[in-house]
């Protein structure tokens, strides 16, 4: 039984990661952007790519929110996903939905005028980032 004990070990090790996985599929679903939003999220991805760049390079910006952005860019450079492919819609989407909710703390921590400053689109495109933040849109 003293021998065994780097296998219980491991058993546990594994089916902790994999009840984490799991949860994490699971929030993803629920908190990711659905249906016409996540269509306009993948539209203005070229504008958010640019604003992310843009922001992560801002030294004006809490360290805090440039390392989150730097963690982003290295979870977006790896050649695997959180969720596999072939898993329908989720599998296509599960950047979408992290970049979402990078953004949604990004804009809250930096404030929502910093953003603005930053983006690089149309007024139409920076209301979808308001609506993919759930943040209001700031007052002119």
């Amino acid at each position: 039984m003293t021998g065994r004990w780097w296998l219980d070990l491991l058993l546990a090790v594994v089916g902790g990661l994999a009840l984490i996985w799991i949860a994490l599929v699971i929030a993803l679903a629920v908190a990711g952007p659905r249906g016409p939003l996540l269509r306009e999220a993948l539209r203005v991805l070229p504008d958010l790519l640019r604003l992310l760049r843009r922001l992560a390079a801002d030294a004006d910006l809490p360290r805090g929110v440039r390392i989150l952005l730097v963690l982003l860019f290295a979870y977006l450079a790896l050649p695997f996903d959180l969720v596999p492919d072939f898993i329908p819609v989720l599998g296509y989407a599960d950047d979408a939905i992290v970049v979402a909710l990078v953004l949604r703390s990004v804009v809250r921590r930096a404030g929502i005028e910093a953003v603005r400053g930053h983006w690089p689109g149309t007024a139409d495109g920076f209301a979808v980032l308001c609506r993919l933040t759930g943040l209001p849109l700031p007052r002119k």
